[in-house]
């Protein structure tokens, strides 16, 4: 298990991300070689004609809200093209500080330091504390898959995680905050700002799935 802070300075934010799968020909809907038939083809695919065309649309939904100095965390799942593909999605991120949290295709960035260097942290699983004079101090725990029991969350803790590209939504204050989810509750493939996250959760309840209460550490 990891902690780790961040402290947000002036006008610094954080996003969260997941599940790009950059490249990925097959969740393309255009080049997909799935055989779709009596599965929900939206739920399934993306409707990109070419994984070019997604790729651009994944990019600019990042580069147009996460400024250079901002931070963005990704849940995992980051590419899909071969090794290739890695450095060249983040060369293509304005971003400077991206903390990831390594997702089930994660293979070649899990298993080479080259690749690990892309970024400021690689998680396997993260507590991520983050300070700012807007929302205050709040804790995050992070993981690809999501969880039905984490740490804290009987003290109102938010569970974030990616990998189920919409298609599960999960128990009490718990996000798929991947690019999927996105599209269908922002309207658009962008990363979650804390704001996004706060909005969605207001409407969400703790579910006590465990013996830990209000009187348990």
């Amino acid at each position: 298990m990891l902690y780790k802070k961040l402290i947000l300075e002036g006008s610094q934010q954080v996003y969260f991300t997941s599940d790009t799968h950059y490249s990925h020909k097959n969740i393309c809907r255009g080049t997909s070689t799935w055989d779709l038939r009596g599965s929900d083809i939206h739920s399934s695919t993306r409707d990109f004609v070419t994984v070019e065309d997604m790729n651009k649309a994944l990019i600019e939904g990042i580069n147009s809200k996460v400024q250079e100095n901002d931070w963005l965390v990704h849940l995992g799942d980051w590419s899909f093209g071969g090794e290739q593909e890695i450095e060249k999605l983040r060369e293509s991120i304005n971003c400077k500080n991206i903390i990831l949290v390594l997702g089930n295709h994660d293979h070649h960035i899990a298993t080479k330091e080259v690749h690990q260097d892309l970024f400021e942290s690689v998680h396997s699983y993260l507590e991520l504390k983050v300070s700012s004079s807007r929302f205050g101090k709040k804790v995050y725990n992070l993981c690809h898959f999501p969880m039905a029991v984490w740490n804290k969350a009987h003290h109102g803790r938010y569970m974030l995680h990616g990998h189920c590209h919409n298609s599960y939504q999960g128990e009490g204050k718990s996000l798929d905050i991947g690019v999927d989810s996105a599209k269908e509750k922002l309207g658009v493939y962008r990363p979650f700002s804390q704001q996004d996250i706060e909005d969605y959760m207001n409407h969400r309840e703790f579910i006590q799935k465990s013996h830990h209460n209000e009187n348990t550490n």
